[in-house]
């Protein structure tokens, strides 16, 4: 008994090898993923079932009292018995991919046991099928696992072999052969098929544990890598940084050379042979412009394919990335190695998923930069805009006083240069103190008083300590206007309009409050959120402060509406520790 055991054990070493080559099979990664289909289950079914084959001949032959070891069990007559582990694949086939898969591999087991015809041929054909069935259903229970752990297969190991015995005291026609034959075999066939199976189940999660850390690895390392390039692609672009990434790249990675190229020539060159692989030089490499024109990565094996002109050139291999920018490859990383043994799967993969990175992030950057310009265009296109009417009606008013009183003719020309140079200051800045905005709307304020004198009054409540609070130009005055245009009646009564700034918490409120009409209250939830046609304009000025006032400032900075018994009011908020990076121009610096 005791040279049985000893020599199953040793067997169990092939199965071993066995499971290593398929830790190493892609395919094999499905039955750990849970991903099972129709497909996969006939497949790793197959598969099992030719390994179960290939377990059971590396068994023993038992006839009567005698064991026949050979290291390949080829031929077994009528009256022995093979003893294999063709137990132990099904097992794990059953617990890996589930019942199905461990049914599927026993059904060939079993025909294969058949064909051999061997005196046990009906209790091993039972025993095949029914072990993977068995083994799935309890694999089950732990289906939280990806593999289940060796302390849990080691007593699921237990059973099957016992039942196997049973079925053996059942089946074979000989009774005392067979109290013998289990008395001879039982036990190291139940401790060996036990420990088998715990053992690969180790060997299966250490092989996946080894792997999946390896890949976070370096997933891990390409994503700190590409973080740190992010600040560097923000300043300047993929080719002006070219230096900066090449010695960053070299820092981070385990090359000899890192090069970074435009779709012409080397931009930055760091490691060896920097004393002949320059910036500005030409790309020499047939694979570079491979890389270029089609896009993929290439690996250059040999010096050869390097095409250095430099004899003694230390690098010998190299791996072509394409670096992408919206879609268009504007250059290459080359990662350069002394020998062609460097270059592993590890290596092309960390390179592919590098450049991937990079060019989403050039991409993504660009992408954000043209956002910037176009919002920030459009910014400037809403805030430079001026009512042509109010010019004519200006320059009219000031011809009709230069006949009447031409000192305050001068003084209203004054007030309407002071408002043209605030909307040119509108180019020039995103963001101007409130002092200057208020500067702004008064001198609008003197050109309307001086066309309706004693029919408008406007009061300006602006709290003390909030002058320098930043404020997107033009937004008080064409408010106003709104108010004298749409809001009062100065045929009926007086327009009277308050202009109110004041501090609560850390935020600035800001109320333009008229005792017009009011706003129409079909228009309430609508008015400033999109463009309405049809209202003299009314809808679509609102709109561009609107939108203008949440591009700026932020979402929660728009501007609100509500009617009340006597008039309308507008009210927006302002971050009153608001701080922009535009320069801001204040009324003196514009001439």
């Amino acid at each position: 008994m005791f040279e049985l055991t000893i020599t199953l054990f040793e067997r169990i070493g092939l199965l071993l090898i066995i499971t290593f080559i398929l830790t190493r099979i892609p395919i094999f990664r499905s039955l750990l993923d849970r991903d099972i289909s129709v497909e996969t289950v006939i497949y790793h079914a197959f598969v099992f079932g030719i390994l179960s084959i290939i377990a059971t001949h590396i068994g023993v032959v038992v006839k009567g009292d005698e064991i026949r070891f050979s290291p390949w069990v080829l031929e077994v007559k009528q009256d022995e018995i093979l003893v294999g582990f063709s137990l132990v694949i099904v097992m794990i086939a059953g617990l890996l991919g589930g019942p199905f898969v461990g049914f599927g591999s026993g059904i060939i087991a079993a025909f294969y046991v058949f064909l051999i015809g061997d005196v046990g041929w009906i209790a091993n054909s039972i025993i095949n099928p029914l072990a993977g069935l068995a083994a799935g259903w309890t694999g089950q229970f732990f289906s939280q696992e990806r593999v289940i752990a060796p302390n849990k297969a080691l007593f699921i190991g237990i059973f099957p072999p016992v039942l196997h015995m049973g079925l053996l005291l059942i089946f074979l026609p000989n009774q005392k052969v067979a109290i013998d034959l289990v008395n001879t075999i039982g036990i190291p066939l139940v401790i060996t098929n036990s420990v088998a199976l715990a053992i690969i189940t180790m060997m299966i999660r250490i092989a996946l544990n080894e792997t999946e850390r390896e890949a976070a690895l370096e997933t891990n390392r390409a994503l700190s890598i590409t973080e740190k390039t992010l600040p560097l692609l923000r300043q300047d672009s993929f080719s002006d940084k070219a230096e900066e990434i090449a010695q960053l790249l070299y820092d981070e990675l385990n090359v000899d050379a890192i090069s970074v190229t435009d779709r012409k020539d080397v931009l930055a060159h760091i490691g060896l042979g920097r004393d002949h692989h320059c910036p500005g030089d030409r790309l020499k490499m047939l694979l570079s412009h491979k890389a270029i024109e089609g896009g993929e990565i290439q690996v250059a094996y040999n010096k050869k394919d390097i095409q250095c002109r430099f004899e003694k050139c230390p690098l010998t291999t190299a791996i072509m990335v394409p670096i992408y920018q919206s879609g268009e490859i504007i250059g290459l990383i080359n990662l350069y190695y002394r020998h062609s043994q460097q270059i592993r799967t590890v290596e092309t993969t960390l390179a592919r998923g590098l450049g991937t990175l990079i060019s989403n992030q050039i991409s993504g950057l660009e992408a954000e930069r043209m956002k910037e310009l176009l919002k920030d265009a459009e910014m400037r296109n809403l805030q430079a805009q001026i009512n042509p009417h109010f010019l004519f009606n200006t320059f009219n008013l000031i011809h009709s006083l230069l006949r009447v009183d031409a000192e305050y003719a001068r003084h209203i020309l004054v007030q309407l240069s002071q408002y043209m140079r605030a909307n040119l200051k509108i180019a020039n800045a995103s963001l101007i103190p409130l002092h200057d905005e208020v500067n702004h709307l008064n001198a609008y304020l003197e050109i309307v008083k001086a066309r309706f004198s004693d029919q408008i009054e406007v009061n300006i409540d602006i709290e003390s300590g909030l002058e320098n609070v930043l404020i997107p130009p033009a937004t008080l005055q064409p408010l106003v206007e709104n108010s004298i245009r749409h809001g009062i009646d100065i045929q009926k009564e007086l327009g009277k309009i308050t202009v109110k700034m004041k501090k609560i918490d850390d935020r600035v409120f800001v109320e333009v409050e008229d005792n017009g009409k009011g706003f129409p209250e079909e228009l309430l939830l609508t008015i400033g959120k999109e463009p309405l046609a049809g209202n003299d304009g009314n809808g679509l000025a609102l709109y561009n402060i609107n939108e203008r006032m949440k591009g700026l400032l932020g979402e929660h900075t728009g501007l609100h509406f509500e009617n009340h018994d006597n008039g309308g009011i507008v009210f927006f908020e302002l971050p009153i520790n608001l701080r922009s990076d535009d320069e801001i121009v204040s009324e003196s610096e514009v001439s």
